[in-house]
């Protein structure tokens, strides 16, 4: 994934509370490709984006919705 997209990634992870860490896939190489990796460095990109997809999608099940 690009820088942007890694950043729009780690916006919504903090937002739904998915864990993770997002790092460059090659720490001298900062504009290059990014991943996700969890507490045990392994790479769980896929997965996470899978879950912020999810969690978009969701509709509230209660309470009102203010459409900007």
């Amino acid at each position: 994934m690009t820088p942007s997209e890694a950043h729009e990634l780690h916006a919504a992870m903090r937002h739904y509370g998915i864990p993770g860490a997002v790092t460059p896939a090659a720490p001298d190489d900062l504009d290059g490709a990014w991943l996700v990796v969890d507490e045990e460095d392994r790479n769980v990109t896929a997965s996470v984006q899978a879950r912020v997809s999810q969690a978009r999608s969701r509709q509230p099940e209660r309470g009102f919705v203010f459409v900007r």
